[in-house]
C-alpha cells in the first residue's frame, strides 16, 4: 500500500453536508463536494492488513484495498476498472449502500473504519467525468435471447451481465421509467435520478432492450415470454409490504410507506403533478425505524409537516459496539441518518396499539404502550409497562416495518414457478422450479440491501448463461478476486 502509516496520520473525515433549514426546501442531493487532497487522505488509510476482512463483508467481493491504493497513487482509470470489475453499479451503491465492508474494516476494531463508500462515489464520478465510461458493445452475439423483468438493482445487473456475455436482453419494466426500487422508493435527497438515466443510457447504447410500462402477466402474458425467450430472470423485488395488524390501520390517513415516496419520487420525476399523500401541516408518525422509515422523515419534512415521530419496537440500541456484537460484525450501534438530522422525535421499544379515527374514518391518534424486553427460555420477549398507554396525535401514518414477500399478483404462478410456505419461490442456484425461469434479488432472498440485489443479478447471470451455454465466462463471486483488465492495470 501506498501510505503505509496513513491510519495513523489522517483521521475519518466525510463531506460536509448542505444545513437542514437548507436542504428541506429542495430534493438535491445533500452533500457537499469533497476536497481532492482530503480524498487522498482518506485512501492513503486503508491499511496493509494482511487479510482484508472488507472482501468478507461486501456482498460484491469488491477488491477494496485495490482500488484505495489505486485512488491514493490517483491512477482513477486503474481504480475504476478495479471497481468496475465486480460493482456494476458504483454510483449507486456509493451513494445507498450502508456499506457492510466498513463495518468489516480491520481498522475498524480501535479506530473509525476506512471511509470506503465515500472513496467508491468517486471513483465512479471521476470515471465519467474523464471519460472512462464508455459502451463496451459485445463483440459477437449468440443469438439468444434473455426477458428480464424488473428494472432494480438486481434486474439491471442481470441485464447488463447477459448482454455483456452476447445474449440479447429486453428489460421489462411496468412503471414508467427504468430503476425499480432506485426511482420509486429512494429519495432524490439520497439518490438524484441523472444517476440512473446517465448508467440506463450506456446500457441502451450497449444494446440492452427497455420496455417500459410493460406489466409482465397483464399487457403482456407469461406464455408470450416463455415463448418468445430462451431463458427469464424474475427480478421484481418484495413488493408485497408487511401489515401491522392493528384495529384501525385502514382508517384514511394510514399508508404504507411506498405509496408515499413512490408517489413523491413521480411528481420530481414529472410523471405526475402532485403527491396524492401530502404531509404539510400535519402531524406524522413513522412507525418503523429503518432506513425507509427514515426515507418518509425526510420527505415529510420536506413536506412541512407540523411534527413528525418515529416508533420503534426494539429497544434502542448503544451507541458503540458491545461484547455481543464484536468485529467484524456488522455494528449493531445507534444510526442518526441526515433526515433525523432535520428533526424527528424517536421512541424506541414502543407497542402500537391502535388506531383511532373521527366519524368520517380519518385517523387522528395512535394509541402506544411503552415495553421492556426480557430473555424468557432463551429467547427475548417484550412485556408492557402498567401505566404507560397514551394516545399520539396522528394526521397521517406511514408503515414501514419491511416486506413480506414477492407481491401476490399471479406472477410466479403465470411463469410456473412453485413457492415455499414463507410465499419466496423455491429455487436452486438461481434457477426456478420452471428450468428456463431464473430468479434474483429481493424476490428470491427477501427484502436486502441494494448491494446484496446487484450480487444476485450478476450470480443469477452466470446460471443464466451456463443453462444456454453449457459454461459461462462471466465472473462470479465464489471464484475469489474478480480478473482485472490486464490491459489496464499498471504494474
Amino acid at each position: 500500500m501506498g501510505a503505509k502509516e496513513g491510519f495513523i496520520q489522517f483521521k475519518r473525515e466525510l463531506p460536509e453536508s448542505r444545513t437542514p433549514e437548507e436542504r428541506i426546501h429542495d430534493y438535491k442531493e445533500i452533500y457537499k463536494p469533497f476536497d481532492a487532497e482530503k480524498l487522498n487522505h482518506q485512501a492513503a488509510r486503508c491499511m496493509d492488513c494482511g487479510i482484508p476482512f472488507c472482501h468478507q463483508g461486501c456482498p460484491l467481493g469488491n477488491i477494496i484495498p485495490e482500488f484505495n491504493d489505486a485512488v491514493y497513487r490517483n491512477e482513477w482509470e486503474e481504480a475504476f476498472h478495479i471497481l468496475r470489475s465486480t460493482n456494476n453499479f458504483p454510483e449507486f451503491t456509493g451513494r445507498i449502500c450502508p456499506a457492510p465492508c466498513e463495518g468489516s474494516c480491520v481498522l475498524g476494531i480501535n479506530k473509525d473504519p476506512v471511509a470506503i463508500e465515500l472513496i467508491e462515489k468517486n471513483i465512479a464520478e471521476k470515471a465519467y467525468e474523464l471519460g472512462f465510461v464508455k459502451p463496451r458493445i459485445p463483440v459477437k452475439r449468440t443469438g439468444f435471447k434473455v426477458a428480464v423483468i424488473g428494472s432494480g438493482p438486481a434486474g439491471l445487473a442481470a441485464a447488463d451481465q447477459l448482454n455483456q456475455a452476447g445474449h440479447e436482453v429486453t428489460l421489462f419494466e411496468k412503471d414508467k421509467k427504468v430503476g425499480g426500487l432506485l426511482r420509486y422508493g429512494i429519495p432524490d435527497f439520497k439518490l438524484e435520478k441523472w444517476v440512473i438515466d446517465r448508467r440506463v443510457s450506456v446500457m441502451e447504447q450497449e444494446g440492452v432492450i427497455f420496455s417500459t410500462g410493460t406489466e409482465v402477466g397483464f399487457n403482456i402474458k407469461a406464455e408470450n415470454i416463455l415463448r418468445n425467450f430462451d431463458a427469464v430472470v424474475l427480478s421484481t423485488g418484495a413488493q408485497q409490504p408487511r401489515e401491522l395488524k392493528i384495529k384501525g390501520a385502514n382508517l384514511k390517513g394510514v399508508h404504507f410507506a411506498m405509496e408515499f415516496l413512490g408517489k413523491q419520487n413521480q411528481v420530481i420525476g414529472g410523471e405526475i403533478a402532485k403527491n396524492p399523500i401530502s404531509a404539510t401541516g400535519k402531524h406524522v408518525i413513522v412507525i418503523g425505524g429503518g432506513d425507509t422509515g427514515s426515507d418518509c422523515i425526510g420527505t415529510s419534512n420536506r413536506h412541512g409537516a407540523a411534527s413528525i415521530t418515529q416508533l420503534e419496537l426494539l429497544p434502542k440500541p448503544p451507541k458503540q459496539r458491545t461484547e455481543l456484537n464484536p468485529w467484524p460484525e456488522w455494528p449493531m450501534t445507534l444510526k442518526t441518518s441526515s433526515s433525523h438530522e432535520e428533526g424527528a422525535e424517536r421512541f424506541f421499544s414502543i407497542l402500537t396499539k391502535e388506531f383511532v379515527g373521527n366519524e368520517k374514518g380519518e385517523v387522528t391518534g395512535l394509541v402506544l404502550v411503552d415495553i421492556v424486553w426480557k430473555e424468557k427460555g432463551g429467547r427475548m420477549q417484550f412485556e408492557e409497562v402498567p401505566g404507560t398507554t397514551r394516545t399520539l396525535p396522528c394526521d397521517l401514518a406511514f408503515i414501514a416495518i419491511g416486506y413480506a414477500g414477492p407481491a401476490q399478483n399471479g406472477l410466479l404462478e403465470a411463469f410456473g414457478v412453485q413457492t415455499m410456505e414463507n410465499t419466496l419461490p423455491k429455487s436452486k442456484e438461481y434457477q426456478s422450479t420452471n428450468k428456463k425461469v431464473f430468479l434474483a434479488g429481493d424476490m428470491r432472498r427477501g427484502q436486502s440491501l441494494v448491494v446484496w440485489a446487484i450480487s444476485e443479478g450478476r450470480e443469477a447471470a452466470v446460471k443464466v448463461d451456463e443453462y444456454l451455454m453449457g459454461s459461462s465466462a462471466l465472473p462470479r463471486k465464489d471464484e475469489g478476486y474478480y480478473e482485472v483488465e490486464e490491459e489496464i492495470l499498471k504494474d
